[in-house]
């Protein structure tokens, strides 16, 4: 089969491996959409622990099943369309048998400790599967990973319509967060991006938008709160400057939603969260009922990415990992492994 491997640092090739094949409990699915994730190319630049060449990436999926291993069990066929939860836990442990699978000391992940999507076939648990409901395309249903994080967010940090939002980084987790937000009754939600035309995608969603310089940032919206600051804050980028903005924005007794990745170590001032009695919330990923409704969701439009989706062949691959550590704009990369991959009329409109 043919599969983007990332050897080192900037260094992604076409290759020709052999295709894998489903053990006990597993499916092989040929993949019809794989997204590139933000995570992904800090693994790209070489900065992510997590990902070591070679590896193949790709953890946000849909496609059809293609071959099942044994002991699969009821509930899945041949030709199935579906989407996949990449985090594979161990099912035991006490925040497995809670809910909070990805939570799992023991989690695994797609693209990661294992083989990824960025290829035409990928194993995966039969019990990760999702079936893509009728009426979603297997375009969209790639995004249920991305907007499961923001669903997942917005249900952690409590948000009500009372409440005012800032939403910082407008990459395709903000952009479904303030869709989010905006499902949850919010009015006022802010978002800011150091780039324009993400920013301009966001307010076409809802949103307000507001400078990204950091003083110019605070101004607008303590003028936009009647001084206080907003209630709830989502860091999506992950930089330290990006979490001292939101913590700096959230008024007191508010909380900050630290979502992003991107930095290891960040330097806050702690003094003013404790004087404030501002609540910091660490948000991994979702949980399984997240990701269901998240798919739901898309399923019933209330979630979806209109601008700013490119598709590309496995051959394009590469160029766009580039072009998107360079500051691309565009609001998903969905690479296109199986051109053979068609959607079954009689399972969408």
């Amino acid at each position: 089969m043919k599969a983007l491997v990332y050897e080192a640092p900037r260094v992604m090739n076409l290759r020709e491996l052999d295709r894998p094949v489903p053990g006990r409990g597993e499916v092989l699915l040929r993949v019809a959409y794989s997204g590139i994730c933000g995570s992904e190319l800090s693994g790209f630049l070489g900065q992510n622990s997590l990902r070591r060449p070679p590896l193949v990436f790709g953890h946000e999926l849909s496609g059809v099943v293609e071959e099942l291993g044994t002991d699969v069990g009821d509930g899945v066929a041949l030709g199935d369309r579906v989407t996949a939860n990449p985090l594979v836990s161990c099912g035991h442990c006490a925040e497995c048998v809670t809910g909070h699978q990805q939570l799992c000391q023991h989690r695994l992940l797609l693209g990661a400790s294992l083989p990824g999507s960025n290829a035409e076939y990928v194993v995966v648990p039969a019990t990760a599967l999702e079936p893509v409901p009728a009426g979603l395309s297997l375009r969209d249903a790639s995004l249920a990973e991305p907007a499961a994080c923001a669903v997942h967010a917005v249900s952690l940090s409590g948000a009500t319509p009372a409440d005012s939002a800032l939403v910082v980084g407008a990459g395709p987790i903000g952009l479904f967060l303030v869709q989010v937000l905006r499902a949850h009754g919010l009015t006022r939600v802010l978002v800011t991006d150091r780039n324009a035309e993400r920013c301009a995608m966001a307010a076409d969603l809802g949103a307000t938008v507001v400078p990204s310089e950091t003083t110019q940032l605070l101004e607008n919206v303590r003028d936009r709160t009647a001084g206080a600051g907003v209630t709830v804050a989502f860091d999506a980028a992950g930089t330290e400057s990006t979490r001292r903005s939101c913590l700096a924005a959230t008024a007191p007794g508010g909380s900050v939603m630290f979502v992003g990745l991107h930095t290891d170590e960040t330097s806050l001032p702690i003094n003013t969260l404790i004087r404030n009695e501002v609540t910091a919330q660490g948000v991994f990923a979702y949980t399984p009922a997240a990701f269901r409704t998240a798919l739901a969701w898309l399923a019933d439009g209330r979630l979806g990415l209109r601008d700013g989706v490119v598709e590309t062949d496995l051959e394009g691959g590469p160029g766009w990992y580039e072009r998107l550590v360079g500051g691309d704009p565009a609001a998903k990369v969905l690479l296109r492994p199986s051109n053979g991959v068609v959607e079954d009329s009689r399972s969408h409109v």
